[in-house]
């Protein structure tokens, strides 16, 4: 029942719609939102009407409401906003064109520093899929989105080749993440052109590592210096490998008790690396029953060496979580986006934004 006195604002939002702006005031608070725009400098130094915090809110929006325009996404979001305030506060709403000029105005470094700050894996103790050998199980992958086809798009972002000398009908940006596979929860990421190959856009995201952590991988990832920087990070890695003569050669050390094997990496060229330290891996050679004749060979290097911790055959179990974050790439690009949506933005800036 309404206090006395309350008077509903006119608007057509549902409750569960205004909901859900609480909820994302929850996950960003307003005052967390506030700190970090004046981290990159975007504060206004004048009054507008459509202030900084709103328009970062408006960029999460465009995200959950991507099927809808501009005004119904903002009206959506400001209804929400005065709700959560409890109607202390209300939004005029602007014209298309001053939203637009409001989303240039803010630009994308404030996005990218709020999801630095808040992004994290969120898998509770005993929650299933998370933990190997108590150590948070993470994988690092990537995707490509279309995004809308303008000349500053395409010079910036590139096109992808197609049959015959031809090119896509979008330019594409390439996303490389890192997910927690029990959740889903993707807590890092790094945005570059098509061109740019993951394995390049890795060494940003290296820095989300720690120790505690099992990072996955498939076999486009491995190279010797990417091995060895990640090994940095002090988290343990399992990662697939290719087997065929342009993989890796791991010099033979010793058997273990689960057939599982220990043995040395090291490049070959230049002279330099090979006077480098050998970096020290066990290696899992299988293949999958599943009634074929010709079964697919399998390889994976780990930094997990004790087979008494974990055996041969959970890792080669656990290697099936990586799979997660190709499902997580699903979710966003499919279910919560859409199938077959281009980004709208129209500039570099804020397609990253």
């Amino acid at each position: 029942m309404p206090r006395a006195g309350w008077v509903k604002p006119e608007s057509g939002r549902r409750l569960s719609d205004l909901v859900s702006v609480g909820v994302l005031m929850r996950v960003f608070p307003p005052d967390l939102v506030d700190e970090v725009i004046a981290e990159v400098g975007r504060t206004e130094l004048r009054h507008r009407s459509l202030p900084a915090r709103v328009m970062a809110y408006f960029a999460i929006g465009m995200a959950l409401y991507s099927e809808g325009s501009y005004e119904d996404v903002l009206g959506q979001l400001t209804d929400g906003l005065s709700w959560a305030s409890g109607w202390r506060e209300s939004y005029r709403p602007p014209s298309k064109s001053a939203i637009f000029q409001a989303r240039a105005r803010l630009g994308s470094a404030p996005l990218a520093a709020l999801f630095q700050r808040v992004a994290r894996p969120i898998g509770a103790v005993q929650a299933p899929g998370v933990w190997l050998a108590g150590r948070r199980l993470v994988a690092i992958d990537g995707t490509c989105l279309d995004v809308a086809d303008t000349a500053a798009n395409v010079a910036h972002f590139g096109r992808r080749g197609v049959n015959k000398g031809e090119q896509a009908a979008f330019p594409q940006a390439r996303v490389l993440a890192l997910a927690e596979c029990g959740t889903h929860a993707v807590f890092a990421a790094e945005i570059g052109e098509y061109s740019q190959s993951e394995s390049a856009l890795t060494d940003p995201l290296l820095d989300r590592l720690e120790p505690g952590m099992v990072l996955l991988a498939d076999r486009g990832f491995f190279s010797y210096a990417l091995w060895r920087k990640a090994m940095g990070t002090g988290a343990e890695l399992l990662w697939r490998i290719r087997t065929d003569k342009a993989g890796p050669k791991p010099t033979h050390i010793e058997d273990l008790a689960d057939g599982s094997w220990l043995a040395h990496l090291r490049r070959t060229t230049p002279a330099a690396a090979r006077r480098e330290e050998p970096m020290l891996v066990r290696v899992v050679d299988y293949s999958i029953d599943d009634g074929r004749k010709n079964s697919t060979a399998y390889r994976l290097f780990t930094t997990l060496l004790d087979p008494g911790e974990v055996s041969a055959v959970d890792l080669a179990a656990a290697y099936t979580q990586r799979w997660e974050i190709e499902l997580t790439f699903d979710e966003l690009k499919t279910h919560q986006r859409g199938p077959r949506t281009v980004l709208r933005s129209k500039s570099p800036n804020l397609v990253l934004q």
